[in-house]
């Protein structure tokens, strides 16, 4: 009977797209995680919202989603979270958004004066989408900090960040400060001094031995998920010239906190954004199989979960992506709609379906 019982099993996990857990010794890049996109952001205040909708219906449809805290997307097992910042070397730059303004009678803002501390601010968009359940880079850090430190044997957890300096074509919008190489120094000693080095995974780790970092990962130096327990891995999520300035003067992200966005075929390569799952869907796969993490999405602008449509993400598992970011893990509160994202098991980390069978 128990040999039957254990042949039957052995039959089960045989077939495709029955995984096991896949064990302390499977390199990172051989996993497939989900997260959350501007995993920040609470909802638009409906007087400002319904005042905005008026001017531009189409636009405030794509940002009309919210979302539960850092520590309660961490505790539900996400794994990659996504964080912007709005550089404020003095501080106050954003503490009175006009939005607060424009639409008397909403709630009361930054009741305890952090938006006026010196530091990076975390929010959507200036004076618009400003509400933000960590709403300074600091304090978000502080947050991760003390839930990695009670659940110590954490998988790696992977932050994206939009580094978010872009001037509204409208008049009358706060004019962000640019991001500069002094700006991103800042910006790594942040992350440094609030969550601490030991508990980050950082290109240095990565690259060992090799010349460059994409040297580094075609050879498969990943880490394997044992090594990288704990941990978090930082990606910037911008092009030129916000690359530039934070690769300047660290050539291959050497002595850098965070990954960069960086095309393949560069000395800083490794992980890399494919937005479009659909139909970058075979250039995504050959990109794994060679050794990068590939981040890419199952939804956007809200138009997936309104129609219910899920070809994305489906798209998004197949290509072998590692990281698929989407903003419905939970239904929607904002509009009627049953879709969510979940891998079949209705969790968020899996071995990766195009090294599963490889061992």
């Amino acid at each position: 009977m128990k040999l039957t019982f254990a042949l039957l099993l052995i039959s089960l996990l045989a077939l495709p797209g029955v995984t096991t857990d896949p064990g302390d010794n499977v390199p990172i890049n051989h996993i497939q995680v989900i997260g959350s996109h501007n995993s920040y952001k609470r909802a638009i205040d409906p007087k400002l919202f319904k005042l905005l909708q008026r001017n531009d219906s189409v636009s405030m449809s794509k940002i009309d989603y919210s979302h539960i805290s850092l520590t309660e997307q961490l505790n539900l097992g996400l794994l990659d979270l996504e964080i912007d910042v709005y550089a404020d070397t003095l501080g106050g730059k954003y503490a009175h958004p006009k939005g607060l303004d424009w639409a008397p009678g909403q709630p009361d803002y930054d009741t305890e004066g952090l938006m006026k501390q010196p530091g990076f601010k975390v929010f959507h968009i200036q004076d618009i989408d400003y509400r933000s359940n960590c709403p300074t880079f600091k304090g978000c850090l502080q947050e991760l900090k003390k839930w990695s430190d009670a659940h110590p044997n954490h998988h790696p957890i992977f932050i994206t960040m939009n580094a978010k300096d872009e001037v509204m074509k409208r008049p009358g919008f706060t004019v962000p400060d640019k991001f500069t190489s002094a700006i991103y120094d800042k910006l790594d000693k942040e992350i440094a001094d609030n969550l601490g080095l030991s508990n980050v995974l950082i290109p240095d780790n990565v690259r060992g031995k090799y010349k460059t970092l994409e040297e580094a990962i075609l050879h498969q130096n990943w880490p394997t998920l044992k090594q990288a327990k704990g941990k978090f891995i930082f990606l910037l999520d911008e092009t030129e010239p916000k690359l530039s300035a934070y690769i300047s003067g660290h050539p291959a992200l050497k002595g850098r906190v965070l990954f960069t966005n960086s095309e393949p075929g560069t000395p800083e390569a490794a992980i890399h954004v494919m937005n479009d799952s659909k139909k970058q869907l075979q250039q995504i796969t050959a990109l794994v199989k060679k050794g990068y993490i590939i981040r890419t999405r199952a939804d956007s602008d809200t138009q997936e979960a309104r129609a219910n449509d899920k070809s994305s993400f489906n798209a998004a598992m197949e290509s072998g992506a590692q990281i698929i970011s989407t903003d419905y893990y939970k239904k929607s509160e904002h509009f009627k709609s049953d879709y969510t994202v979940a891998f079949a098991d209705g969790g968020y980390f899996r071995l990766n379906p195009l090294f599963k069978l490889a061992k």
